[in-house]
């Protein structure tokens, strides 16, 4: 049974890795099509995170008396109308909408999916490796979306790029008739007797030392991820001078990197201590914000009209997902692994909470960033919270093994 619901978990997450992460696609072409400047675009992330906190923080602690195969029908159904209406609204405030029924529908599905793991799991190492690969797959998803939507775009029709969202709506319908003939069972027990309770059990989690530490690691993380894969397609049209097709098509390294860095965290985690992994992950990423990203921003890059024509220069600095893209995994499962699973859903909450606030500062302080102290300038930044982060997983790292002793 439990092989099923596991290939359920990875197809539900590939589809919305499509649509939830084409909204740095979609800031670029709000800029080009709709008007509006980098500040103002920045906000289509806004609407799609807040909407993933509020609604995980509403229904994430008795999301197990809903169901989490219901829960993702649910989620399924909302974004298929919701892609389709995207194609009708054509405008900014469509986008909006858009994103914001992504949003809901996310965090439905990532709860869903966070609390679903630790039933087809036993242990910390196979949690760790199931999270790893999943996340994996999700990039790779995301990735695919770099090349959809360049795939409908048209120089001469400005609107072609819409139909793209016909065939994001089918791909939901697809998924949400999969879903429909897997066979769940969540028998895991819930934290409380009513919703007061369910509540209680999910702020009761805040108050103990391990919680606050990791929530802070994983706000720390996404503000990273999201501000630069976010940003990444106006980078590479703005300061590598890339036509925006190319742009948006080379983002999908970072996608593709990320994907292969967590599904070699899979593997990773069976072999070194998590701490191990993800130390060498943080100052490897710092040294491609140093070393690499100063080269690329100078490679002073032009007439380029196919992928081919791209120095490699242009394609190393989104080479940095391998060495980030170990890091949210791992911290999910290793503060899940060290609670008990009637907590999962809770604290699968909490994580998609604190990701999403992450994830939207992030991506509207690199919106900010490349306004006022240039694009050319902005990763740069990220510096700041990466070092952070390092100090952070030590505090973590003996939080855990403590855990680990009075369980």
């Amino acid at each position: 049974m439990k092989n099923p619901i596991k290939l359920s978990l990875y197809i539900n997450y590939f589809v919305f890795a499509i649509l939830l992460n084409s909204v740095g696609i979609v800031i670029l072409k709000s800029q080009n099509i709709y008007g509006v400047d980098e500040v103002e675009a920045s906000v289509l992330e806004l609407f799609k995170d807040m909407p993933i906190a509020i609604v995980s923080f509403l229904v994430a602690s008795f999301l197990p008396r809903i169901g989490y195969k219901k829960a993702m029908l649910i989620a399924l159904g909302l974004v298929s109308v919701a892609c389709v209406s995207m194609y009708f609204g054509n405008s900014f405030w469509s986008a909006k909408l858009l994103f914001a029924c992504v949003g809901v529908s996310f965090a439905l599905v990532k709860v869903s999916v966070y609390a679903s793991i630790g039933l087809v799991t036993n242990g910390e190492k196979e949690h760790n490796s199931l999270m790893s690969n999943i996340e994996g797959f999700f990039m790779f998803g995301i990735a695919l979306a770099y090349f959809l939507f360049p795939a409908f775009n048209s120089e001469s029709d400005p609107d072609a790029w819409l139909n793209v969202y016909w065939l994001l709506s089918g791909l939901a319908i697809l998924s949400f008739l999969f879903l429909l003939r897997a066979d769940f069972s969540e028998q895991e027990e819930i934290p409380g007797s009513n919703l007061m309770e369910d509540f209680a059990a999910m702020f009761q989690l805040l108050f103990r030392i391990l919680v606050i530490v990791f929530v802070v690691s994983a706000f720390l993380f996404v503000m990273i991820e999201q501000g630069i894969m976010t940003w990444l397609p106006t980078f590479n049209n703005t300061v590598l001078n890339l036509p925006e097709n190319i742009a948006i098509m080379m983002a999908s390294i970072l996608a593709i990197s990320l994907g292969v860095g967590r599904i070699l965290a899979g593997y990773l985690a069976q072999k070194f201590s998590w701490v191990t992994v993800l130390v060498f992950c943080i100052i490897g990423a710092m040294g491609v914000v140093v070393f690499v990203l100063p080269k690329a921003v100078g490679a002073n890059i032009s007439g380029v009209e196919t992928l081919g024509d791209i120095p490699l220069i242009g394609y190393a600095f989104p080479i940095v997902g391998l060495f980030i893209a170990p890091i949210y995994p791992l911290l999910n499962s290793v503060v899940l692994s060290a609670l008990p699973k009637s907590l999962h859903s809770p604290m699968s909450g909490l994580i998609i909470i604190f990701s999403a606030l992450g994830g939207s500062l992030g991506s509207r302080l690199i919106g900010i960033l490349f306004k006022e102290v240039g694009a050319s300038s902005a990763f740069t930044y990220t510096l700041i919270p990466m070092g952070l982060l390092l100090v952070a997983l030590f505090f973590l790292k003996k939080l855990t093994d403590q855990a680990k002793k009075t369980a």
